[in-house]
């Protein structure tokens, strides 16, 4: 994979990530951490589709269907997460 690839691939990550943030909301550091979350599933998620050899949505040698699908269940684990944290120390 070149670095162009890699730039491209980065930058719709953040993308999905910032999207997800306007979309549930959370302040900044909830923006840190769903890019970041982001970045990890969209790179996770076009591995696992280039491992299983599936080219739904490839932009040359990026799995983008593969990555997004993996971008948003990583988002909606840490958005998860984030709650469960939120939850026990308002029971506190």
């Amino acid at each position: 994979m070149n670095i162009s690839t890699l730039i491209f691939g980065w930058i719709v990550a953040t993308l999905v990530g910032a999207l997800y943030h306007l979309w549930k909301d959370g302040g900044f550091w909830m923006l840190v951490v769903y890019i970041i979350a982001s970045w990890i599933g969209f790179f996770l998620g076009h591995l696992a589709a280039s491992k299983l050899g599936l080219d739904f949505l490839a932009v040359g040698q990026l799995q983008m269907g593969g990555g997004i699908v993996g971008s948003i269940l990583i988002l909606f684990l840490a958005h998860w997460l984030g709650k469960v944290n939120q939850s026990s120390k308002s029971n506190s």
